[in-house]
């Protein structure tokens, strides 16, 4: 006999191996019952295939055990482990099988030291993440800080917690991956661009002062950045009346760096009158563009201001020691070059007021000085007659001064010419004249020459870069590419070909396993009509009893569907030999 149990419900099928393909003799009596059409007696049904093995029950899902065939050996007990047993056994497992691991992972959920020093985070990539915690005598050790999106390698061991039932990783030791190799090259590229006069103390341009009140802001961001938004956000709120140009170019990613500086290029050659290079937060892989050669000196050769805004306050990049200003978020950038408008126009208002009152009070002083002046003035005409007599007398002496130098001068000027006409310059300018000439033919026939060799080279260069043209090679990628793609669609077909006929072998031996295949081989299953009972010993009827037989048609998909065949018990029997 075996009883299964579900949603609440109990459903009892007679013939204990009957249901799992094997006959086991009853060890009760048997229960004769008189049905009104005795069915045949059951033959051993030769099926036409062989049907697949059945998989022995759990030991969850059976009640209560089945009876051992004489002479069977003694089934081992069933063991049942308490939440708890089962708990320390995996803890015991685990942390001897991982005593010391090394992970490597990106830091994940990072938010500092609690009130006790210790760090707690979660160790991820691209399939699993795993808790991890560092007590504070260990990070107090620490040479860097942690943050979300670090990659690192940590080494320590397997911790599982036992009332929670989580495992964790309890680190010794983290290092960071690949930070070491680019914070060198941080400061190789600072120290040598220092050298050169970019930035520093012995830079060669000192930093350019910000307009006060730019007429347009060029802005190198991505379009679709949220540091793009901030930054207009801010700038409108203070002053709408701004024009903002914006270059897009990406921020992060191979080819970045190039987009960026050939923004700020663009930039250059329009009519703003300030740039600003931003873009938000992250990892030092994400901000890697704007500590590249390329940008620092495309920043560097603009002709306008450059104010970097990168990032975070605590991010800093090459780009910020190149800048003319550096700027803590894109926020503090748009906050430095847009001054309030509202209290721009009070100001104008107070200055102009204040203007107004100044040219009042001077426009009353020079009144009052003009009234002063006025008392103090005499007649114009008597002033006149005596100026007019001054200049004709030092009219008179001017000119007995100027009349003997006059001659002189004349007398100077006939000498001169007369050695001019015996010196007869026209020979000398018509030979400067031919000389001239000649040298005029010689430099249009070099200009000529030149010319022609550098269109001869402009061309020789033409067709090399024709030839190296990576039009052949982007269409061999593309074939390459289309093919691997025309694999993978087969690969595709047949793994999911393969997995339809695993899944109807599955259903077929899962079909094969149910108890109402066993039942459509000739047994059934007996209950008391009047509690719906299965009947298991004689015991549990007596003579008179009205009994059902249930039978299973080979169409039935449950109990309750199956074929019943009413009976009445006319006498009970004890066992027999079958």
């Amino acid at each position: 006999m075996k009883r299964r149990r579900k949603a609440g419900e109990e459903t009892s099928v007679a013939g204990q191996g009957d249901l799992f393909g094997a006959i086991e003799p009853a060890s009760q009596p048997l229960v004769v019952v008189a049905p009104s059409e005795p069915p045949p007696p059951p033959q051993p049904p030769a099926p036409p295939e062989k049907a697949p093995p059945m998989e022995k029950p759990s030991v969850s899902e059976v009640s209560a055990p089945l009876p051992s065939l004489p002479g069977a050996p003694a089934r081992p007990a069933r063991t049942v482990l308490t939440v708890g047993e089962l708990t320390r056994q995996l803890k015991e497992t685990i942390e001897a099988r991982y005593p010391r691991v090394l992970v490597r992972g990106e830091v994940s959920g990072f938010r500092g030291a609690n009130a006790r020093g210790h760090l707690y985070f979660t160790l991820k990539d691209a399939e699993a993440c795993i808790d991890a915690k560092v007590w504070a005598s260990q990070a107090a050790r620490l040479r860097f800080s942690l943050r979300d999106g670090l990659e690192v390698v940590a080494e320590g061991s397997v911790d599982v917690y036992a009332p929670q039932g989580r495992y964790s990783l309890i680190i010794q030791r983290v290092e960071p991956v690949g930070e070491g190799a680019r914070a060198l090259a941080f400061e190789q590229l600072k120290e040598r661009l220092a050298a050169e006069g970019l930035m520093g103390d012995r830079r060669v341009r000192p930093p350019r002062p910000l307009p006060f009140l730019p007429r347009r802001i060029g802005v190198v961001t991505s379009r679709t950045g949220a540091a793009l938004q901030d930054f207009l956000r801010v700038l409108h709120s203070r002053n709408p009346r701004l024009s903002v140009l914006l270059c897009d170019a990406r921020v992060q990613g191979e080819g970045s760096a190039a987009e960026v500086a050939r923004a700020i290029e663009r930039l250059g050659r329009t009519d703003v009158d300030v740039i600003v290079v931003t873009r938000g937060g992250g990892s030092v892989e994400d901000l890697w563009t704007f500590n590249e050669e390329l940008v620092a000196r495309a920043i560097h050769a603009a002709p306008v201001p450059v104010v970097s805004a990168i990032g975070h306050e605590i991010d800093f990049t090459i780009s910020d020691f190149v800048a003319d200003w550096r700027a803590p978020t894109p926020s503090a950038a748009a906050e430095r070059l847009s001054p309030v408008l509202s209290d721009l126009e009070l100001t104008l208002a107070t200055h102009a007021s204040r203007l107004r009152q100044a040219a009042t009070r001077r426009l009353v002083e020079l009144r009052e000085r003009q009234g002063s002046l006025a008392g103090r003035l005499v007649d114009p005409r008597r002033r006149m007659g005596q100026e007019r007599l001054f200049l004709s007398e030092q009219l008179e002496a001017m000119m007995r001064a100027l009349r003997p130098a006059q001659r002189e001068r004349r007398e100077q000027l006939r000498g001169l010419h007369e050695r001019l006409q015996r010196a007869r310059p026209q020979a000398r300018l018509g030979e400067q004249r031919s000389h001239l000439l000649r040298l005029a033919a010689r430099l249009q026939e070099a200009a000529r020459t030149s010319i022609s060799s550098r269109r001869a080279e402009l061309a020789k260069g033409q067709l090399g870069l024709e030839r190296a043209s990576p039009t052949a090679r982007v269409a061999a990628e593309r074939a390459k590419l289309a093919d691997k793609k025309a694999r993978l669609a087969s690969l595709q077909r047949l793994v999911l070909s393969e997995a339809q006929r695993r899944f109807q072998r599955l259903e077929a031996r899962l079909d094969a396993m149910s108890p109402l295949k066993v039942m459509a081989r000739g047994y059934s299953v007996t209950m008391r009509r009047r509690d719906g009972a299965v009947v298991r010993t004689i015991s549990d009827v007596q003579p008179g009893e009205v009994l059902g037989i249930k039978l299973a048609s080979s169409g039935a998909k449950s109990l309750d569907g199956c074929e019943e065949i009413e009976a009445t018990v006319t006498a009970v029997k004890g066992p027999v030999d079958c």
